[in-house]
């Protein structure tokens, strides 16, 4: 995506008009305006030069936002630079300028004329005097607000009316009919006419012309304040960037700025110091603060050969460094992109408010002259009927439409970013608060991705050190991934290896080695049961171990059983409450695993999901998605390479951020801390930010719904209701304003709590029938990717399953059924292949 940061919008109406002028550039795919961040992002083919074009077509300027960056300046301080509130201390000095002028032109306006307050004695009885200081007054303060008008009429000239445009029209309304009204009451002076003088005295509108161009300049500076705020997470991140760093060039430190630093380059981190860009430790340790990226506040222990980012902190340690990721490709540069990108896309409700500000400002003219043509009609004098028009066009607000949707996106997308939680886009923002069912990968989601040592089950006679001992010993050559869980376990128990002899690894998973003159033999059941006697009591031990998901390791010494050792990718601490968290919230929780129907059965007890897919193979795990896809909307939770394509089947794909950046890639969301518990926090802050949005768009249409017909004198007969163009005004500019302000609450919104958490209304999902949809089959006999070929053909050839995947590696094929397939058929149909089916689940 191409970003482009656009001037010379004032509202929703001018969004869409530059949404509109882009969107029909040929070798445009899609294009999306923000109001909030004055920024366009565009993708496709056309050249920025056709993009500009078509903006400045419509009336707009634009320039590519990294034009700033090109000219030398980081990419974090460009956009920072960008995101800076430019527009706050114009319109503050404009505002005092104005207010200088109209307390004047209040006091004789108002003051002299209704209450008698004194003037010098020129103006005694001289009303012509009187009115052409109120003009003189007016027009000094119009003049200092000519954006109104520049804006307004040069928009109305290219058939693209916006805010500016109402305020335009009202102002210059009121200012040339009171104009007139000053001639004519001169003309009457003239011929003597002095009840006529005090008549058109009376039809003054200098004060209403001014007051409102003063009072939506307030709005106006209390709107892009608070629209700073809704940026202050995103200039937070880019003020994280370090500025400089220090290379070590032939054993020299040099300090050089943050854009000279090369992949590859060496650079030193002290204490305190934060750390320049990406890379990994080569000498040194020490505890890194991560917390700006993680909003984890507990520091990570570092040492050589450990990962570490740009912008977090070195507590305690020298760190001597390689650069391995520079520039726009750090982390910190990563998520700032994310985030931006996030601003810069359109969350599908905002599609409501943009169909309706399209229209909106040409209805609400035609609505203004249709009142001071009915309030003429129906006899009222032309100063009434024009103040009915005039607080029509003033009180409409088309901006309270267009910042309803993206304040809340940006200030949502800013919190989650606060709490290591990226969303990519304001679509996904919007849609994950959305999700039925959550389909979780258990390696590294569910569970640590890590075997740990869970049980020491000593045989009669020998003790839990004397057994770690032996096994420490037997398993420190092995390569296996099971024995660094034994060892780590040693260590922490403070063993010491002692070498061995004669090791071996033998066919069938088992070990054997001398120690100290006795033969070491360790390894699954199959294996030690015929090298020594395994009681009946410590084989039940090892059927209930594995019931519960571990893997029992077997170690005997000189042809006696010493004992079991439990190893187990154990889950992780927060994964049982985060799915408790999301069941409260009524979504349907699956875990899918590679794993035996028994282990995976075991697991998913432990973490408490509702629905647990067993024999899933990598390429599988997409299929399985759509499936679930059918049963309501999915979001997939993964790591790995091999989730990818599950992620980017899902209708939301969330990464944890320790995984690949594969994944990271193919997801919507990103969880930088690889904490499940994260994944309930972010459906919170989508379900949040929507209801928010909600709200800002029921004020704004229930403002624009009342206020019109208020504004045009409806309720005059009624119940005497009439509105001055000046409170008008005053309404037009807090509508703005409150809809921000609404929106900055989200920052008070706590992603942790579930005191708000509440059940989606939802068919319920049964889980038997959504286990009939996938059927995972052992077979025997398959030796060859031909063979894989031949059980694929004839499973995909039977009515009712949609695909089929096959492995001659697991023995397994996994198919997805359409429709009810018997387990008979599906066998019939391998078996005719000449393949034995050995089970069907």
């Amino acid at each position: 995506m191409e970003q482009y940061t656009v001037t010379g919008m004032s509202c929703a109406a001018c969004s869409t008009r530059v949404e509109k002028a882009v969107s029909h550039v040929p070798g445009v795919t899609s294009c999306s305006v923000s109001l909030l961040t004055n920024s366009m992002g565009v993708e496709g083919t056309a050249s920025p030069q056709e993009i500009i074009a078509a903006v400045q077509n419509a009336g707009y300027g634009a320039s590519p936002k990294h034009a700033a960056a090109e000219k030398g300046t980081s990419a974090p301080s460009a956009g920072e630079e960008l995101l800076a509130d430019h527009e706050t201390p114009v319109l503050k000095r404009r505002l005092f300028s104005s207010l200088g002028f109209l307390i004047v032109l209040m006091y004789i306006s108002m003051g002299h004329t209704m209450w008698g307050w004194p003037l010098p004695s020129f103006y005694d009885g001289n009303h012509i005097a009187v009115g052409l200081t109120e003009l003189l007054l007016t027009v000094i303060i119009m003049v200092i607000n000519q954006k109104f008008f520049i804006s307004g009429f040069k928009s109305l000239w290219h058939k693209a009316p916006n805010m500016d445009t109402l305020v335009a029209l009202g102002s210059s309304a009121a200012f040339i009919y009171s104009t007139y009204a000053l001639f004519a009451m001169t003309y009457a002076q003239v011929h003597g006419d002095s009840e006529a003088v005090m008549s058109y005295m009376h039809e003054f509108y200098f004060e209403s012309a001014a007051m409102i161009l003063t009072l939506i300049t307030v709005g106006k500076m209390l709107e892009a304040r608070s629209k700073g705020k809704t940026t202050d997470a995103l200039k937070g991140l880019m003020k994280l960037a370090p500025k400089t760093a220090t290379i070590l060039k032939n054993g020299v430190e040099t300090t050089v700025p943050i854009e000279q630093v090369k992949k590859g380059d060496l650079f030193v981190v002290r204490p305190g110091e934060n750390i320049p860009v990406d890379g990994f430790v080569l000498e040194g340790n020490s505890a890194v603060n991560e917390s700006a990226l993680t909003g984890e506040s507990i520091p990570v222990d570092k040492a050589a050969g450990d990962p570490v980012s740009a912008a977090t902190v070195n507590q305690s340690g020298f760190l001597k460094c390689e650069a391995s990721r520079v520039g726009e490709d750090t982390t910190l540069s990563q998520i700032i992109q994310m985030v931006s990108d996030a601003a810069a896309t359109k969350a599908p409700i905002a599609k409501i408010a943009d169909k309706v500000s399209g229209v909106f400002v040409p209805t609400v003219i035609t609505i203004a002259i249709i009142t001071i043509i009915g309030w003429l009609l129906a006899g009222e004098t032309i100063g009434f009927a024009l103040a009915r028009g005039i607080s029509v066009l003033v009180i409409s607000c088309p901006c309270a439409l267009g910042l309803a949707t993206p304040v809340a996106i940006m200030v949502g997308n800013g919190l989650g970013a606060k709490n290591g939680i990226l969303f990519k886009t304001a679509v996904s923002l919007e849609e994950a608060g959305k999700v039925q069912i959550v389909a979780l990968d258990k390696t590294g989601t569910i569970t640590s991705g890590e075997p740990k040592v869970t049980d020491i089950l000593p045989a009669s006679g020998i003790s839990e050190t004397e057994l770690l001992t032996l096994a420490y010993a037997l398993e420190q050559k092995s390569e296996h991934p099971l024995a660094k869980a034994i060892l780590q376990k040693a260590e922490e128990a403070n063993l010491h290896p002692e070498e061995v002899t004669d090791f071996q690894a033998l066919p069938g998973n088992g070990l054997t080695a001398v120690w100290k003159g006795s033969t070491l033999n360790g390894g699954n059941y199959q294996f030690i049961h015929k090298q020594t006697d395994i009681s009946p009591a410590m084989r039940a031990q090892s059927e209930r171990l594995a019931e519960e998901g571990k893997t029992p390791l077997f170690f005997s010494k000189d042809g006696k059983l010493a004992g079991i050792i439990a190893v187990a990718d154990v889950i992780k601490e927060d994964s049982p409450q985060a799915v408790r968290e999301m069941q409260n919230m009524g979504i349907h929780v699956v875990m899918l695993t590679g794993d035996n129907e028994r282990t995976a059965k075991a697991i998913g007890k432990q973490a408490g999901v509702d629905e647990v897919i067993a024999g899933v193979l990598p390429d599988g795990k997409e299929s399985v998605i759509r499936s679930l896809k059918k049963k309501g909307k999915v979001a997939m939770v993964g790591d790995g390479i091999n989730d990818a394509p599950a992620l980017t089947r899902a209708d939301i794909g969330i990464a944890i951020g320790a995984g690949t950046d594969v994944a990271i890639d193919a997801a919507d969301v990103v969880l930088m801390k690889s904490r499940l518990s994260d994944v309930p926090a972010a459906i919170r802050l989508s379900r949040a930010t929507l209801r928010n949005i909600h709200q800002n768009l029921f004020w704004a249409f229930a403002y624009n719904v009342i206020g019109i017909p208020l504004a045009a004198g409806v309720f005059i007969s009624l119940l005497g209701w009439k509105l001055n163009p000046m409170f008008g005004a005053a309404a037009m500019s807090l509508s703005s304003f409150c809809v921000v302000t609404n929106a900055l609450r989200l920052n008070l919104f706590d992603i942790r709590s579930t005191k708000g958490d509440k059940k989606r209304k939802q068919k319920p999902i049964s889980i038997e029938e959504e286990k009939t949809m996938t059927k995972t089959m052992k077979i025997e006999g398959m030796m060859c990717g031909h063979c894989e070929a031949a059980v694929k053909k004839a499973l995909e050839a039977l009515d009712g399953v949609s695909e089929a995947v096959v492995s001659h590696e697991a023995g397994t094929a996994v198919v997805t059924l359409e429709g009810e397939v018997s387990d008979e058929t599906l066998k019939a149909a391998v078996e005719a292949k000449d393949y034995t089916v050995v089970s069907v689940q």
